[in-house]
């Protein structure tokens, strides 16, 4: 693998400097784990507090650190909302929208900050102060409502409190330090092709039909066509349980082998 100096172009020299600074705590970092796979994450974080989001560089570095392909680091930190592919506000704010907050009024909460800030979901303000999200579950089930501001948790969250928050946080004096921002985020840090997932569009496969969230499948508006094709090819089907079948109960798998 060519190294990331070597690859470069000129109008990058910025984030070559800065890949020398940052390339000894990389490896110390390596250091601390048996498989060096393990400084993935770390590692992504470091450049991040650096750039202010995951770069296309950084991403190459960390493989080149790790010998990893680019493939398998750009799709980790594609999984995980703690990493932005693309400049974000200064302040990330990401409101947690499952059960528990939602019992607990999640619903108006992220409605007040939409109305506050004027955007929506996965979208940055004009002025590149505010990048918002709503997130699955944050693990703070206790405190619920609750929400992150760049990963750093608020609890217990009401309107007066947002209000609070984003006048501190336009004056400069919130309790949070804001993200660096070496590039203006545009309208939103989503990629193109995250859209399908994001937005909820659907897949090629399942578009221009009549009713594409049906488990029958197309063509098969009823799903009678599956249960047929499982009746007949019992043995195709219940054969690919038999991999869970050690942690059930023996209830369970009596039933199964008998099907």
């Amino acid at each position: 693998m060519k190294s990331v100096s070597q690859e470069l172009p000129d109008s990058a020299e910025s984030f070559a400097d800065l890949y020398a600074e940052l390339r000894p705590q990389c490896e110390e970092i390596i250091a601390r784990y048996p498989d060096s796979r393990s400084a993935l994450l770390p590692i992504i974080h470091l450049f991040q507090e650096q750039e202010g989001y995951a770069s296309i560089d950084a991403m190459r570095a960390c493989a080149e650190l790790l010998d990893l392909t680019p493939a398998t680091v750009e799709s980790t930190v594609s999984f995980y909302t703690l990493f932005f592919r693309r400049p974000v506000g200064k302040y990330m704010l990401q409101v947690c929208r499952n059960l528990s907050c939602t019992m607990r009024g999640a619903e108006d909460i992220m409605a007040y900050f939409r109305e506050q800030l004027g955007i929506g979901h996965l979208e940055t303000t004009d002025d590149g102060l505010f990048s918002y999200e709503e997130v699955e579950c944050l693990a703070a089930c206790d405190r619920a409502p609750c929400m992150q501001v760049n990963l750093e948790f608020v609890y217990d969250l009401t309107p007066r409190m947002i209000d609070d928050m984003l006048v501190a946080m336009r004056a400069g004096s919130y309790a949070v330090a804001p993200m660096t921002q070496t590039l203006a985020p545009g309208s939103t840090w989503m990629l193109q092709q995250d859209a399908q997932i994001s937005r909820g569009t659907k897949s090629p496969g399942g578009r221009d039909v009549s009713d594409p969230n049906n488990t029958g499948g197309i063509g098969d508006s009823s799903g009678v066509i599956m249960l047929d094709r499982i009746l007949a090819e019992r043995d195709r089907f219940v054969g690919r349980t038999a991999e869970r079948l050690p942690n059930e109960p023996d209830s369970v798998k009596r039933v199964v082998r008998e099907a």
